[in-house]
This record gives C-alpha cells, structure tokens and sequence, in this order.
C-alpha cells in the first residue's frame, strides 16, 4: 500500500493479500480475481491499463481507491497540460509506481517523459537545443517515452510534473532548467508559448518532512538516524539531506539498532546493508537527530526513540516525562 514494510506486514497479518511487490512480480493471477472481489487501490495510484484490466474483470475500483489526493493533483496537471498541446516532463523515479501511475495517465492526454534527475534533464535538454539527433533520442530515453513521442516537435512546449515524493528543490532547479532553455531558444518574450509555469506538486506531508529536516541540518549534532522504509523514495530523500551534515543511518525499526555500539542500516543507493561499529560517541551527552519518512508510523519512530534512550544511564520512561507536562 505504501513503502513501509511495519504497515505492510499489518495488512498481511490481517489476511489482505498483495497481487504484486514493487517490482511488478505477479503474487495473485489476475484471473483468479472476480467481480466480488475488493480490491484496493494504493496510495501511489495505478495505471489506466490496470484500471482497465479490473473494470473489465467486473471489479469495483472506486470504492476502495485510496490513491493520495496529491498524487491526483499530479494527474490533473499532467491532463491540463497535454489539453494544452504540452508535452508533460515527469521528474521521477522511472520504476516507481507512483512515476509508473503518472506516465500512464499523462501519455493518455499528451506526449510524456520521464527525466530521473538534472543529469536526466541536461540529456534531454541536448534534444531541444538541437545539440543531439532523433536517433540518440530513442536511445537514451528508450522506455521512458509516450509511444509515438516525436522529439523534433514534442520538445517545443513542455510542462514539468512529478512524482510526489521526490526532493522539492530538485523538482524546482529542474523546471528553472528547461524554462532557461526555452528563454535561449525562443526569447522571454515568447515564453508562455513554449514553458508551462506549474507550480509544485510535492504531498504536504513530504513537503513538511524536508522543510523539517532543513532546519535540523542548522543543529550541531553528533549523527543523525533515519526511520523508514527500505523501498522508500521520500525517506531516501531525507538520508541524502542528512548525510550533507552528519554520520547518518538509515533504519527501518528499532530492530536494527542491536546495542550501544552496533547498528545495521541501509545504504540506499548501493542497496545494501551495512553494520557499524561504533556508531554513538562514547561519552554520556550525545545529540542525536532522529526524523522519518512521510509513511512511517510515529509508534515506529518512539520505539526507535525508546531504545536509543535506554543505552543512557539516567533516563527516564516516557511516563515520567509526560507526567512534568500533564
């Protein structure tokens, strides 16, 4: 339902079960599923061709669809766009399935790609400044286009959406990016024919986390922990920011910290575990900085609290500290 593997696995213990992970393995045939079943929609959405497939099966969709409010907001902008002969640039994670959800609906209203990140849109800005050909187009961008994506014409008008969990100054910088290009192009003057100006469209709740932990990054702390899911794309955002500071560990429970001196956490680009030895300096005051991913439970993130707290000699319960508030 979301990338957090605690409210994953309370779904599962509650006997829903999952048609497919992340990936796109198939757990549940599609043709074992029937018009009385329920099936819910996740909080990423999903693509038309899914959608088609359950409404053809007979399967209310509707009922149950918990897509995020946000991530429609995407889809509405993504629609304007192409009703108004733009061509959508998607700023996301090409395997995502909120990206994968985006594309499928942007490609129904107009010509769409997918950029991953500046590096990603520097490339496709070589296809309107005409530095590349129509060949290397297709070859750098194979997959990630609309069918029928034409870059000699597509990239005259552009708007820029995005998956909602992606870092708001990198979706912004790149934006600046393409409206430059189309300033250099065609002039300041004509730049409403040729560049979108969309606003934002980070979830308030990513938005909130980032702006959060850019003002943790002014504290002058030892490390820094992150709690979130593994597979998470807004957690991994906060890991990035926090590593500009501190010695940062990403958990995903209170699991991974196995005692004062070693904790397991993930390294989210090279997508492995890793165990470090010592990890909290060895004196009594530390100043930690602890923060979370938007779909990570607040349980999860005191129970992490809970036990980092317990390795120090004098603390206290948290029902001794909030009797000082009561």
């Amino acid at each position: 339902m979301i990338h957090n593997q605690e409210v994953n696995q309370d779904l599962l213990d509650r006997g829903i079960q999952f048609i497919m992970d992340t990936d796109g393995t198939q757990f549940v045939p599609w043709e074992s599923i029937g018009k009385d079943d329920v099936v819910i929609i996740p909080a990423f959405g999903t693509t038309l061709e899914i959608e088609h497939l359950l409404l053809d099966r007979g399967v209310e969709i509707q009922k149950y669809n918990t897509t995020c409010p946000f991530v429609e907001k995407v889809w509405n902008r993504a629609e304007k766009l192409g009703r108004d002969q733009y061509t959508i640039i998607i700023h996301g994670k090409p395997k995502h399935e909120e990206t994968r959800a985006t594309f499928s609906h942007s490609s129904s209203t107009g010509p769409s790609v997918i950029v991953r990140d500046m590096e990603d849109a520097k490339r496709l800005g070589e296809f309107i400044t005409g530095r590349k050909s129509r060949d290397e187009f297709f070859e750098m961008f194979a997959w990630k286009h609309s069918e029928g994506f034409n870059p000699d014409q597509d990239l005259q008008r552009v708007g820029v959406v995005n998956q909602t969990t992606m870092l708001a100054s990198e979706t912004q910088a790149i934006a600046d990016y393409f409206r430059m290009l189309m300033v250099e192009k065609y002039g300041e003057e004509n730049i409403r024919e040729h560049f979108a100006d969309t606003r934002d469209t980070l979830c308030y709740a990513t938005n909130d986390n980032q702006d959060a932990t850019y003002a943790l990054l002014e504290t002058d702390a030892d490390l820094a922990i992150v709690v979130g899911g593994y597979n998470s794309s807004n957690t991994s955002h906060l890991v990035e920011l926090c590593e500009r500071k501190f010695p940062t560990y990403f958990i995903n429970s209170e699991n991974e910290i196995k005692s004062r001196e070693e904790i397991h956490h993930f390294d989210y680009p090279k997508k492995r575990k890793l165990i470090t030895v010592p990890y909290l300096p060895d004196r009594e005051k530390v100043k930690i900085v602890l923060t979370s991913g938007a779909s990570c439970p607040d349980t999860l993130v005191d129970r992490v609290l809970q036990k980092i707290i317990g390795y120090f000699s004098g603390s206290r319960s948290l029902e001794e500290v909030m009797k000082e508030f009561q």
